[in-house]
């Protein structure tokens, strides 16, 4: 499935992932691949991405725990939008 990080001043991430955990509003959430559509909005937490990633260097500051299984990126909030295996996170 896709994933897509996006900020108000950049791209953060976009490739391929295996799942993704998210702070949803109502509680921690998990998306995998073929799952239901969802619309959310996220608290302050982390977002947990699953999969052998590639992060550009230029932004190695801004992930933390980044690893073959699994990277990290906190954050203060955000939506996140599923459809049709592909995230779109618009966080700040």
């Amino acid at each position: 499935m896709y994933l897509e990080i996006i900020s108000p001043e950049k791209t953060l991430f976009n490739g391929d992932v295996e799942s993704v955990l998210v702070p949803g509003s109502d509680g921690p959430f998990q998306m995998l691949n073929n799952h239901a559509p969802i619309v959310s909005t996220l608290t302050k937490g982390t977002i947990k991405i699953l999969g052998e990633i590639k992060i550009p260097e230029n932004l190695s500051d801004i992930f933390s725990n980044i690893s073959s299984k699994e990277t990290h990126l906190n954050i203060i909030s955000g939506v996140v939008e599923m459809k049709e295996n592909k995230i779109i996170i618009l966080t700040d």
